[in-house]
Order: C-alpha cells, then sequence, then structure tokens
C-alpha cells in the first residue's frame, strides 16, 4: 500500500506537469527519505485517489511508525513536506511565469492558480466543505460563506509539540514574508515547502504574488511587499493598487484598512488582497454623482452600496490617485460631532479608508470605503461595528472581503442554523437548546412572517441570513442610508472641495 502511495503520488506529480519523466526515480527516493523509507517496489497498479487521499495515506503510515504526531496541525506540517519534494523550484516556477506574463498576464495567472491548487498549497479538499451560498438583498446578490476550512489544533503534549514550542522564532517574521517560500514551518507557523511566489513590481517596489491556501472566491490571492515593513493606507498604497491592475487588469486588488476593529488581520507586513471575481460591490451603482473641484475629469459618485464609498474613476490612473491621497488626506483629520465622527480621541486616531481597484475597459475605478473605529461603553467592538442584536450571526470584525460583499462566517453557524431550522419546522423551544438561545429573537420574529416547512426553512434561512449581513454593513458604514446621513456625507464631500 505504501509503494503504491509513493508511486501514485509521482505519477500524480508527473500528469499535473510539476516534474517530469526523468525525475521519477529521484522523485521516489525524496519521498523515502521524507518517510524514512530504505526501500521501494514498484507496484503493479496504482492507487485511484486523489492527492489528499494519497497523502492521508502517507501521513497515516508516518503516524502508524511515530514519526509524525496524530495531530491536526503536525500532520500538515508532515503532508506538505512530502509535497515539498515533488514541486518545481522557484527558479523554474519563476521562469515560467515571467515567459506567460509577458504574452498575457491572465495566462500566466491561469497557470500559477493551477499550480497551486496541484501542489496541495491550494487544499481544495478542505475549500469544499465550506457552507456557501448567495442571498437576494436590496444591495443585490450577497455571498455568504460559513468558513469550515482551516482545520482545529488538537491539544498536544507530545516531543514534537514541545520541541516546536522551544524552536519558535522570528524567522520567518510572518506569514506574509518571502522566506516563507520553502519554509519547513513549526507547530505554531505552517509548512510552505510547496509555497512558490510570483514576483512583479509596484510603483517601483519589489512585490510578490500569492493565492490564499483556504481561498475564499475565485483566484483569491494576496500581493505582499519583499521588504517586512508595517502596512499603511497612503498616497503610496494607493499608487500601488492601480499599478497591480495596470499589471493584471483582468484582476481586483484592495487593502484591508490600516487600524484595529476596522482593519486586517497582519498589520506588521504591507499586503493586498484580490482576485478573479466580482463582488456585489462592483456590481452596485453610482447613486449620487460627485464632482471634485480640480478633477471634473474624473467620474465620480457615492455608491449604492450599506457602507459608505466613493468611487472615483478615470483613464489617467495618477489623477485617480491624486484625488484618492486627497480625500484619505482630510478624512483622517476630519470631525463631524453632529455625525459623531470623531478624527482622533485622547490622540488615538479613529479614520481610514478601505481602497478597492479595479479596471473598467480603459478606465481606473478606484473605491474609496470610508471607516471609523471610534467605540464606547456601550459599543466596546465599535460603533461602525456589527451590533450585538446581530452578533448571533457575526461578530467578527467587518475586512475588506466582507466590505465588498462576502460574508465569512464562524464555523458554529452551521450546526446552530441547522438545529433553527429543525425547532422551527417542529414548533420546539428556541430558547431552551443552547445550540438556538442566542438566535431566539431573531428566529422568532421570522415566525411571524413565514410559515415554516421541511421543504422551504433551509431557503428561507438562508436569504434572512444574508439579510442580517447586510444590515451588519450598514452598521459599519460610516453614514447611514437616511436624509440625516446623506446631509453628513455631503458635508464630508463639501470639506473636501474647500481644499
Amino acid at each position: 500500500m505504501i509503494n503504491q502511495a509513493i508511486a501514485s503520488l509521482v505519477q500524480y506529480a508527473i500528469d499535473k506537469g510539476l516534474i517530469a519523466e526523468d525525475d521519477r526515480v529521484y522523485a521516489v527516493n525524496a519521498l523515502l527519505e521524507r518517510m524514512k523509507l530504505d526501500s521501494f517496489e514498484a507496484p503493479e497498479s496504482l492507487l485511484d485517489k486523489p492527492v489528499n487521499e494519497l497523502l492521508d495515506v502517507l501521513t497515516d503510515d508516518a503516524v502508524a511508525r511515530g514519526l509524525c504526531e496524530d495531530d491536526p496541525t503536525l500532520r500538515d506540517l508532515f503532508d506538505t513536506g512530502l509535497m515539498g519534494c515533488l514541486t518545481p523550484r522557484p527558479s523554474e516556477v519563476r521562469r515560467e511565469l515571467r515567459r506567460l506574463l509577458a504574452e498575457d498576464p491572465k495566462k500566466a495567472t491561469d497557470w500559477y492558480y493551477a499550480l497551486s491548487g496541484a501542489t496541495n498549497y491550494i487544499r481544495w479538499d478542505r475549500i469544499r466543505r465550506n457552507v456557501v451560498w448567495k442571498a437576494p438583498t436590496e444591495y443585490g446578490e450577497l455571498d455568504i460563506t460559513i468558513n469550515l476550512t482551516k482545520p482545529e489544533k488538537a491539544t498536544t503534549t507530545g516531543a514534537a509539540f514541545k520541541a516546536a514550542k522551544a524552536a519558535a522564532s522570528s524567522y520567518p517574521k510572518c506569514l506574509l514574508c518571502v522566506e516563507n517560500e520553502g519554509y519547513a514551518g513549526r507547530y505554531n507557523h505552517p509548512a510552505r515547502q510547496n509555497h512558490r511566489v510570483f514576483p512583479f513590481v509596484l510603483d517601483g517596489e519589489d512585490w510578490f504574488l500569492q493565492y490564499s491556501p483556504y481561498v475564499y472566491y475565485n483566484e483569491h490571492c494576496i500581493a505582499f511587499s519583499g521588504r517586512h515593513y508595517p502596512m499603511t493606507v497612503d498616497g503610496h498604497s494607493m499608487r500601488q493598487l492601480l499599478d497591480f491592475v495596470t499589471v493584471f487588469p483582468h484582476y481586483f486588488m484592495g487593502s484591508n484598512a490600516d487600524l484595529p476593529i476596522v482593519g486586517g488581520s497582519i498589520f506588521t507586513h504591507a499586503h493586498f488582497q484580490g482576485g478573479g471575481y466580482t463582488f456585489a460591490m462592483a456590481k452596485a451603482p453610482i447613486e449620487t454623482p460627485l464632482v471634485f473641484r480640480g478633477f471634473e475629469d474624473l467620474e465620480a459618485g457615492i455608491v449604492k452600496w450599506p457602507m459608505s464609498v466613493i468611487r472615483l474613476r478615470g483613464a489617467d490612473r495618477e489623477r485617480v490617485a491624486r484625488l484618492a491621497e486627497k480625500i484619505l488626506k482630510l478624512w483622517r483629520g476630519y470631525t463631524d460631532e453632529a455625525a459623531y465622527i470623531f478624527a482622533e480621541t485622547e490622540g488615538v486616531p479613529h479614520s481610514t479608508i478601505t481602497p478597492i481597484a479595479r479596471r473598467k475597459g480603459a478606465d481606473y475605478e478606484l473605491d474609496l470605503v470610508l471607516r471609523n473605529n471610534i467605540t464606547t461603553e456601550e459599543l466596546p467592538l465599535g460603533v461602525y461595528h456589527p451590533h450585538p442584536e446581530l452578533h448571533h450571526i457575526k461578530k467578527e470584525n467587518i475586512g475588506l472581503i466582507e466590505v465588498m460583499g462576502l460574508a465569512v462566517l464562524p464555523p458554529r453557524l452551521k450546526r446552530e442554523l441547522a438545529k433553527v431550522a429543525e425547532l422551527l419546522v417542529s414548533g420546539g423551544d428556541l430558547r431552551a437548546d443552547e445550540l438556538t438561545e442566542k438566535h431566539a429573537d431573531w428566529a422568532e420574529e421570522l415566525k411571524t412572517r413565514y410559515t415554516f416547512t421541511a421543504e422551504n426553512v433551509d431557503e428561507i434561512l438562508r436569504r434572512e441570513v444574508a439579510v442580517v449581513f447586510a444590515k451588519c454593513l450598514e452598521h459599519a458604514g460610516v453614514y447611514k442610508r437616511t436624509p440625516a446621513g446623506k446631509e453628513a456625507f455631503l458635508r464630508f464631500v463639501a470639506r473636501v472641495n474647500e481644499e
């Protein structure tokens, strides 16, 4: 069985173009070394299994022989090392990427995306476990994902865990550093032997592209600086975003905001997120046209979206970047007490922007999402954050992906919503079950509007979860979609035009 698994994995790598036929014996020997085996006999037949299952066969054997502890994190470290034996060297990957990029940027990313999946860097078997749907709202069809991909870490007291903790270091400095390429990993840092990065230049600086191992949408990619320095949203980053969509016009690219609560999870390394997907936000129209003095050549307006978005569009990317930088600088220093917008309190800054760039034909389009992270005693997680009555569905931060209209919801909801559905159909007590108690107010209100059956309950709940997510985005909007909110929004626009 082990000989079959090794031979099958090598054949898989040949079929996917990761290695050549001439590499077969070399690849078998590399896997034998990793498995601590000293003999191999070519089998008469191969295993008809996908790559993740072949890796499971080999990892199960390693666990049985004491080479690896039966812990999800340590198993990942081990099987990534196996795939590293079959992954082309960075020089080979980059040579092909540069060739394809010169020919057609989309051909380059198509090839790179396929490579990232073939090497099991993108773990498709886990991504398929996610619960994913679309649902209509007044803002268009929103994307909803219950994220089940990332494995839970078991409690391990074995020697491998103790050694990993003792070996914790500052290398690589973070998960986004280029030094992750080929890194063996440790208990608190993922293995990356099967990781290859795509080099390019943004606004005169060396950057790299990679895909997310747990993609949330088509070709979900991350662009990151070759240097480890803090993420900042400023004029330079606006130009870099517009530069990116010049190099890769078929992708969008955006940046998380650079402040806590409204920002991303990794502030220590300059990076963006993008990909080949069209979100509901990109389809949303301008509902209030704007004219910015001195930039009359650019199309601008407030977007019909639950959050507060100014869209800029024009053929001259430098002009778009200059206006975006002006809006950002003014927003960072802008206070409007009547709208409960404060630039800072006690010297702590609160305002920033989540920018998203894309191409629309020959034009550059840049969405500027106004953000503010002020808190109060009543709303310690943020005034412009999902409020407590929505936490039964979404309590986590509204980052770049959510801003654009894709909800990344916690795994607990799979079980909880299934139980809510069961009790709505049976008429059971929603408050008596720990899985459904937190959802009781919401579910009981739904009962006043729907007659639930086994046939319709799941569809209704999915639609209503999307409505809750839309409300989460409305809460995150600094200007509410009311006459008073629109008036306050236009006061800020007038302030920009005064400069």
